[in-house]
């Protein structure tokens, strides 16, 4: 493997890492705090409140600096330092102030971080995005088991841990290609360009609706886990299972893109998405819920990499990295803030097994509408 793809592969590995550190047992740390499902979907939904609005400046200066790289840069130092401040206090009013800080900063890095990727890939025709993107899947089924294994005893490590895996980051993107900003000294485009591109725009109709599911299943879903007796540590192999489940579309991927067509893909995630909240309505064991994790290889990650290389295909270079993040904004901003906010107070009037039962209609209202409206668009596929 060339030099250069090797630091974007450790970078991957490391990076996702610290995903799973964090995304997975958060909620699990708030509820050791005491608070109440309500308050955990409140803290959980600030972050993307934030997103919505940093989103689009660091996507503004990441396409005007001079290399984007320097922008990852300061947004991997942001959140590794911002996330050594949550233990400060345990007041709820706190709590949300610092997920608003750590949140401005880390909620951007996957979108930079592809947009640099993909145009180091595309600049140097070599490697496939999927192919690299898959360490992170390695990296994230990795440190689930560790991490869970060490939650165990003490959830509190996640900040810590997650700070020395940016560290790490860190380093390796000072070993980058550098990759340069595309209206650093050339013609100013507004990311509002990209609003006229109708085909893009059905795509983030897709993903947002389905990230509306997600959302409420990253928050709740180690919660539910919880409820039905599952430890920490079966957390940590459930996440495992999810994880390496995106390794078959990650190697097939290209070959999916050229059959299929981006539309039937999305629309393929969908299907999946309302079995998957569909079964998660009605398991009551927590070891059943671990081979229905299986079905994450085809939401999460089918998503993330079809609407990562669609963006870099069909927005102008001056807005690549705006295109990335505008994509973060809708799924893991404002769809985020849908699952998360009103999850919790849906859990509590409804209970968690009811709503992704709701997850789960959502879901196939999604494909039944979408399907109709690609059908007479047929000509806008994907080549």
């Amino acid at each position: 493997m060339p030099q250069n793809l090797t630091y974007f592969v450790l970078y991957y590995f490391f990076f996702y890492m610290g995903n799973a550190v964090y995304g997975t047992f958060i909620p699990l740390y708030f509820q050791e705090k005491g608070f109440l499902p309500s308050q955990i979907g409140t803290l959980l939904s600030v972050g993307p409140l934030v997103a919505i609005l940093a989103q689009p400046l660091w996507g503004l200066l990441s396409d005007r600096a001079v290399t984007k790289n320097r922008v990852l840069l300061l947004l991997l130092a942001g959140s590794g330092a911002a996330v050594l401040l949550f233990q400060l206090s345990g007041a709820f009013a706190y709590l949300l102030l610092m997920i608003c800080v750590f949140t401005f900063f880390q909620t951007s890095v996957p979108a930079v971080t592809d947009a640099i990727t993909l145009e180091a890939l595309e600049q140097r025709k070599q490697g496939h995005f999927s192919r690299i993107r898959m360490a992170g899947t390695v990296g994230f089924a990795l440190m689930s088991i560790l991490f869970g294994l060490i939650a165990e005893k003490r959830v509190d490590l996640l900040f810590s841990v997650y700070a020395l895996i940016m560290a790490v980051s860190f380093l390796l993107v000072l070993r980058f290609p550098r990759v340069a900003g595309h209206q650093a000294g050339g013609r100013k485009m507004q990311v509002w360009a990209l609003f006229r591109n109708r085909k893009l725009m059905l795509y983030f109709g897709v993903n947002f609706i389905l990230h509306i599911t997600l959302g409420y299943y990253y928050t709740f879903f180690p919660l539910y886990f919880a409820d039905m007796g599952g430890s920490n540590a079966l957390l940590g192999w459930s996440m495992v299972i999810s994880s390496l489940s995106e390794i078959p579309f990650l190697l097939a991927a290209n070959r999916l893109f050229r059959r299929f067509g981006v539309h039937h893909i999305l629309l393929g995630a969908g299907a999946a998405s309302t079995l998957r909240w569909l079964l998660f309505s009605v398991i009551q064991d927590p070891l059943w819920a671990l081979p229905v994790q299986l079905l994450h290889g085809l939401i999460f990650i089918v998503l993330s990499v079809t609407m990562a290389t669609v963006i870099n295909r069909e927005a102008p270079d001056e807005l690549k990295a705006s295109g990335q993040t505008l994509n973060a904004l809708l799924s893991l901003g404002l769809a985020r803030i849908i699952g998360s906010f009103a999850g919790g107070w849906a859990s509590e009037a409804f209970g968690m097994s009811r709503v992704f039962l709701f997850n789960a209609v959502v879901a196939v209202v999604c494909v039944v509408t979408f399907a109709a409206v690609f059908r007479e668009r047929k000509k806008d596929t994907f080549a």
